[in-house]
């Protein structure tokens, strides 16, 4: 497999009974203010539908320790997404809240890996690299500069797996994984058909491509 495959933005349960069938490895819900917004407890059927074979992420708009601990266990969580740009003391405070794997996400503006961003690389047990785009916190369907990134990773990349968001969709995930490497990808906008209902071929495909399991 080229890199592990990680379905996003969920809001029907058949949709992630699918990305288990296909063979992703984290399926997940956005609990944070977006337009794909499920609560707890929907998340929580929701994640359900895939089964115990596949881990159960959630996407978190804040960083409040109590907040992101509470609602991860209602939702029966293996791992937390955090959104909100953290910082280190961040997913540490978390960490005393949530005993699963926390995910830091680093949104980038331009073509580069900000410095105080780094750090992250060694605390987070994933680091997720998505673009920023105003006020929303991913899901934007801009995809990175990838040879830039690759650059940056060459000199950051530590202990955390790298976990690329971003614009990306069947036709070009391949292209994303040669270039930068990521241990795991991300889709959500990019296997729709509308805002939250997923596309069985374009998830079919997108899995085909990121592992390798057809020329792109």
């Amino acid at each position: 497999m080229l890199a592990k495959v990680k379905f996003c933005g969920m809001t029907r349960p058949l949709d992630a009974a699918l990305a288990a069938e296909i063979g992703a490895s984290y399926v997940g819900v956005v609990l944070a203010a977006r337009p794909r917004r499920v609560d707890a407890e929907a998340g929580r059927e929701i994640l359900d539908a895939a089964g115990s074979a596949i881990k159960r992420v959630g996407v978190f708009g804040t960083n409040d320790p109590t907040e992101v601990g509470e609602t991860a266990a209602l939702a029966h969580l293996d791992v937390v997404q955090l959104h909100a740009d953290p910082s280190v003391s961040d997913v540490n405070a978390i960490r005393r809240t949530f005993p699963g794997e926390i995910w830091a996400a680093i949104r980038i503006a331009g073509a580069h890996i900000r410095a105080e961003a780094q750090p992250l690389f060694d605390d987070a047990d994933a680091v997720v690299l998505d673009a920023r785009n105003g006020k929303k916190l991913g899901g934007t369907g801009q995809a990175l500069p990838w040879g830039e990134l690759a650059l940056d990773l060459a000199r950051d990349r530590g202990s955390a797996a790298v976990v690329l968001a971003g614009g990306l969709k069947p036709g070009n995930v391949a292209t994303a994984i040669r270039t930068l490497g990521p241990d795991v990808v991300d889709v959500s906008s990019g296997i729709e058909s509308s805002p939250g209902i997923k596309d069985p071929w374009l998830m079919r495909e997108f899995y085909a491509a990121a592992s390798g399991q057809r020329a792109r």
